[in-house]
């Protein structure tokens, strides 16, 4: 049998501890964030274009999902607009600015790490979409864990209408809605509103706006009842598992079960079972 290749997932990028204050320090011009309650709460924020995402966005994304993603006092990251609209996509001007070959390659590129390194974020991550989500901002939510959206916003895949196609993004939406349905919404461009959205499982649920901010509150009071080390590993494992035979799949989830059942969260939780308690974990 070929011996499996392990896959680098979750935390590819190191950061110490001085590097990381460094960067949750930093004035940043295109996104802002809060943290309160073990929550960091990440704002797009370039409502003059619809939030579009240009380059100075994309870096700065990525350094905070790593930053916040490391984190000890982070347990759960949302994600949402400011303004009238989650985010336009790929801010055009700014891909009409790159105007050679190498470079154009090298914005692709820094498309396709960012949305990596929210789909490989230690932490929980939330997206909160209203008013739209068109080209690349679809990728952003399918990179995220949990999607929640109100009724009237509108998803496109729209990069066929002006003729190329959702290519760094591809991935992220495929792993989140099947290779079925993303055909036909890269195909077509067509707009969906939240009812379809929710249907075709690119948003987890759609919520009336009046009920949104409570219910995305109480679903992050249910994800800090996990052990930390355990909800990591759950996005490990699903990442792990979907790609593995069922061979591979035996020694591996054994093997994982154990550390955990071994480990010092694990002990905790099971510990705490017994003696009919809240785990450390839970405030």
């Amino acid at each position: 049998m070929q011996k499996r290749v392990e896959k680098t997932y979750l935390g590819s990028i190191q950061l110490s501890a001085s590097k990381r204050d460094v960067i949750l320090m930093k004035k940043y011009e295109t996104i802002e964030y809060t943290l309160e309650d073990e929550v960091a709460s990440i704002y797009l924020n370039r409502p003059d274009v619809r939030n579009a995402f240009n380059g100075q966005m994309i870096i700065e994304l990525m350094e905070l999902f790593n930053a916040l993603g490391t984190h000890p006092d982070v347990r759960v990251i949302t994600i949402e607009g400011r303004g009238k609209m989650f985010c336009a996509g790929v801010d055009l001007n700014w891909m009409r600015g790159v105007n050679n070959y190498e470079d154009d390659y090298k914005a692709g590129l820094k498309i396709a790490r960012c949305m990596y390194d929210i789909y490989t974020c230690k932490k929980p991550t939330i997206a909160k979409v209203h008013g739209g989500a068109f080209g690349g901002a679809t990728g952003l939510i399918a990179a995220c864990d949990f999607v929640y959206t109100v009724p009237d916003t509108v998803f496109s895949l729209s990069e066929v209408k002006i003729g190329v196609v959702p290519a760094c993004i591809s991935p992220y939406v495929i792993n989140r809605v099947g290779a079925m349905r993303a055909r036909e919404l890269m195909i077509s461009g067509e707009r969906i509103g939240g009812a379809d959205a929710e249907k075709y499982g690119l948003a987890n649920k759609m919520i009336a706006p009046e009920n949104l901010e409570s219910f995305v509150k109480e679903k992050i009071a249910l994800i800090k009842t996990g052990g930390p080390v355990a909800i990591e590993t759950c996005k490990r494992l699903v990442h792990e598992v979907k790609s593995m035979s069922l061979d591979e799949a035996q020694p591996y989830t054994a093997k994982l079960i154990t550390d955990l059942r071994f480990s010092k969260e694990g002990q905790e939780g099971m510990l705490s079972f017994i003696e009919k308690r809240k785990p450390n974990w839970v405030k």
